[in-house]
Parts: structure tokens; sequence; C-alpha cells
């Protein structure tokens, strides 16, 4: 049978959708709905090649009224800086300055001249009027030979006064390329100034005023700009500022320097402490938190590692006060997850440096292990996981160097196994407070507490009293079982036995004098058989119980 013609297929789908259509009727005729009105029929082009026709011209005045304006804005104020900065030999030394205040104003006035008719240029315009007006009053003391000021005192409060004009223009448009403009003026005056004082008051009240920027317009782009801006500036001063052409070396800066970092550190952090919605944490608190943290201790610890040698230990002790307060402070406003983690975190390593450089090796190394009770109690009260974890890892990296870096095993060892039995009873006793599951980490602590007790002990007290050590280290967890009833400790107990019992078969019989390992066998199989005693008494009682 000969297929279809074309002709037959097309009638065949006009029946199918006719046959829809008025199957559709039916149903709105039926449950009263209004058909759709001839203006909400959609439409089919019938010409593809007009609509890609539309969207090309569009693209085209894309590129040629806009990019064109943006690329050809940065261009002419390029060419203008360096117009500026051309020696002039044979002319008066303020020509410069005051060309470039005459080739801002007529930039303010063609700005003005189109903020109707081409406002999108106007405004890139007058961004680039601004920049050059403060560039003109750098060139009256920078880029010459005869500078116009000389006073490098009188140039600041120039360049002051026309950031501050700068800022206030930003403030009332609510521009935020003006803002982060602005915001570049004053690290860069904050720079020539090169004193530390009238870095540190520009920095401190520019990190002010981009805190209240944050919290009046939620500008998060602006604040992690700023964060970024602030530290690298400090970061620039104090090795000597090379971009004026000064030599690239390490400043001797006063200590109020490291004491501004945290500063700078407090004021950004209220940033995102007071901000109003608090229920989440977006990517921007997390990203503007880790640079904080990063940069303000990263400058902190080499500045004081550098040139406060001598009050190292007690800068970063004060430090991890001042962290790990600004993690409780959210974890008391919030409830916060990421930050109270990385403050507390930070806190926790600046605690550490403060510990590792005031105690002698190996000695810090049982002060970094009382450390981690610390950790572990606030990681409870944040009701973290991640804190716990990290403290676990952190405490078995330390055991395993301190026994790598250590001369000899000390009585200072038995401190690891004490923390560890210490930090396996807090979790216990906590649990309820926990939104997560610590049995495995207390069987961890456990485990490692069952290991370190007995290697302690071997190198620790001598040889012939090894077993009877190891015996009584066992009777111990057995009296913590009873008393805590908890059936942990008495497995400890049972393993500790089976390892002491393996000890004097393998070696107590050949290594020690007679009457050493006489008194271990005895003691040991005593304690043994009481204990045998103990659990055939708890059989028969459960016996008659049953």
């Amino acid at each position: 049978m000969d297929s279809p013609s074309d002709n037959e297929k097309i009638n065949q789908i006009i029946n199918y959708l006719e046959n829809i259509e008025s199957r559709i009727s039916r149903l709105e005729s039926r449950l009263d709905i209004d058909p759709p009105s001839a203006e909400s029929d959609i439409k089919l082009s019938p010409n593809f090649s007009n609509s890609l026709s539309v969207n090309t011209d569009s693209l085209e005045n894309e590129i040629g009224q806009f990019w064109f304006a943006k690329a050809g804005t940065v261009i002419l104020i390029i060419g203008l800086i360096f117009l500026l900065t051309f020696p002039y030999q044979n002319l008066p030394s303020a020509f410069p300055g005051i060309a470039g205040y005459l080739f801002a104003g007529v930039l303010f006035l063609l700005s003005h001249y189109w903020r109707d008719s081409l406002k999108f240029l106007s405004q890139y315009i007058f961004g680039s009027a601004l920049l050059l007006l403060f560039f003109s009053t750098l060139r009256l003391h920078y880029f010459g030979k005869n500078p116009v000021i000389e006073s490098i005192t009188l140039e600041i409060i120039f360049l002051v006064l026309i950031t501050v004009l700068h800022l206030i223009i930003s403030y009332k448009r609510k521009s935020v390329y003006l803002t982060a403009l602005g915001i570049t003026f004053v690290a860069v005056t904050a720079l020539i100034s090169n004193n530390f004082y009238s870095l540190f008051i520009l920095l401190l009240i520019l990190s002010s005023f981009i805190v209240f920027l944050k919290l009046k317009y939620v500008w998060n782009g602006i604040f992690i700009y700023g964060i970024i801006i602030v530290y690298l500036t400090g970061l620039i001063w104090v090795i000597n500022n090379p971009f004026i052409g000064n030599q690239l070396e390490l400043q001797n800066p006063p200590f109020l320097y490291v004491i501004s970092l945290l500063l700078y550190a407090a004021i950004f952090t209220s940033g995102n402490l007071l901000r109003l919605n608090k229920k989440t944490e977006d990517p921007t608190v997390i990203v503007s938190t880790i640079l904080n943290c990063f940069m303000s201790y990263a400058l902190f610890f080499f500045i004081t590692l550098l040139k406060f040698n001598e009050v190292f230990a007690l800068s970063n002790l004060a430090a991890s006060i001042i962290f790990l307060s600004l993690s409780i402070l959210f974890w008391l406003r919030e409830e916060s997850k990421y930050s109270t983690f990385i403050y507390s975190m930070l806190g926790y390593l600046a605690l550490s440096v403060a510990i590792i450089s005031q105690f002698p090796k190996p000695d810090f190394f049982i002060w970094l292990c009382w450390q981690s009770l610390i950790v572990i109690s606030t990681a409870i009260w944040f009701r973290s996981k991640i804190i716990i974890v990290a403290n676990f890892i952190m405490y078995l990296i330390i055991f395993f160097t301190y026994l790598v870096l250590a001369d000899k095993i000390s009585a200072v060892t038995l401190g690891f196994g004490i923390v560890a039995l210490v930090s396996a009873r807090i979790l216990n006793w906590k649990k309820d407070r926990l939104d997560l599951k610590t049995e495995v980490m207390r069987l961890f602590y456990l485990g490692a507490a069952f290991f370190i007790f007995p290697y302690a002990l071997y190198y620790i007290v001598p040889k012939e009293y090894i077993s009877l050590s190891w015996t009584i280290a066992a009777v111990f967890y057995y009296t913590v079982s009873v008393i805590l009833k908890n059936k942990k400790y008495r497995w400890m107990a049972i393993l500790t036995f089976l390892l002491t019992v393996i000890y004097i078969l393998l070696i107590g019989t050949t290594g020690n004098e007679s009457i050493y390992r006489i008194i271990s066998f005895i003691v040991l199989g005593f304690v043994l058989l009481i204990i045998s005693i103990f659990y055939g008494k708890m059989k028969s009682k459960k016996e008659l119980r049953s």
C-alpha cells in the first residue's frame, strides 16, 4: 500500500489538533473556565531570521553603547594620567597640576551636560573626573623635580579633603564603584603619608566606614574589598612601601601596629556580628570571616615573631583571648556554625603558638595536650562536631610528634593518657547537650589511653616493676568502672590484664631477677583470682534474680 502524500499527512495533523481543541473547549465549558483572549494567544514568528536579526542588533548596540563607553573612559583617563606625569622642564612646576584640574573640570561639565541624555556615560565620566582630581592633587608633590607643595603634611591634608569629598558624593549617590574608588584613595593617602600614626588613624576610620556601609546598604562586595585593602595597606607599609621608591625591607613598627591588627579584626567582625539576617551564614559571611581571620593573624604572627620576639608568647595569648571571645559572641548572639568554628580554631592556634614559644621542648607538648581539654570543653558548648574531631586529630599529631622529638619518654607522657581519659569522660558527661553522637569519639580517646599508659609505664618504671605497674593500671580501670558503672573501663582492664599476662609469660620469666619475677607472678595471679571470684558472684546474682 502506498504511503499517504504530504497533503494527506498535513490534513491528518490539522484534524488531530482540531479534535484536541474541541475537547479542551468542552472541558472549559463544563468547568466554567473563560477561554483565553485573542491577545494572549501564542503567535509563532513567521520568520526566525527576523528574530535572529533583532538579537544581533541588540548585542551590537550593547557593545557599541556600553562596552565602548567603559573602555573609552578608562583609556582616556589613563592617557591623561600619563600626560600629567610627563616631565615639563620648560614650564612652571604647577602647570601639570593646574592642567589636571582643568581636565577634571571639563569632565565634570560633560558629566553634568549628559546627565539626562547619556546617563550611563555621564556616570563613567564623573568617576573619571574624581580620579583625575585626586591624581592632580598628588601631582603637586610627586612626579616632578620641583614640587609645588613641598610639605608632605600639607599634601596629605589636601588628599584627605578630596578623598572625604569623594566618599560623601559616593555615599549620597549610593554608588558601589565610586565607593570602591574612594576606599582606594584612602589607602593610597595612608601609604604616601609614610607615617604609622597617620596610617593607623586613616585605616581605623576606613574600616569603621566600611562596616557602616555593610550594615547600611548590605554592600558585601565593598565589605570584602575593604578587608583586603586595609590589611594589604598595612602589609605594604610595614615592608617600607616600595611602591614609592623605598628599598624593600621590614620596618621597625611601634607595638601599636600589632595592636591595630587585632583592632581592625574586631571592627570587621562587627560587620558580620551586627548584620540583620542572623539566621543564615551566606558565602559572603564565610568568605569575609576567613579573610579577616587569615590576613589579620598572618600579619600579627610574623610581625610579633620578627620584631617583638620578647613578648611573642604574651601577644599570642592576648590574640587567642580576643579570637575566642569573638567566637563566643557569635555563638551567644546567633549560635553560628561557621564563624564560631573559624574564630575558635584561630584562637586555639594562637594559644598553641603562645605555649610553644613559652615552654622548652619537649615540655610544651604536655601543655598542648592539656590545651585540648579547653578545646573539647568549648566544642561541646558550641555543639561543634567539626571541632571535636579536629581536636582529636590534633591530639594524636601532638602525641606522635612528642614521641618522635622527645629525647626520652618521661612521666610527662602519662599526661597524654590522663587527658584522653578526662576527654572521654567530658564527652560522656555532656552527651545530652550535644546534637551529635559521641560514642565513637569516646572509644577513640579510651583507645588512646589504653595504648599510652602501658607504653609510658614501660619506659618510666624500672624493668622489674613493669608488669606490676600494668596490673595497677588495670585495677584502676576496674575501680573506675565500678564507680561510673561503665562497661568500657572493664574492657580496658581486661585487655590490660591480658597484655600483662602476655608480657610476663614472654619477657617477665627471663628478664627480671628472681625475687621481682616471683612478686610479679604472685600479685598478678592474686588479682586475677579476685577478679574471677568477682565475676562468679556477679553471675550467681544474675541467676538468682532470673
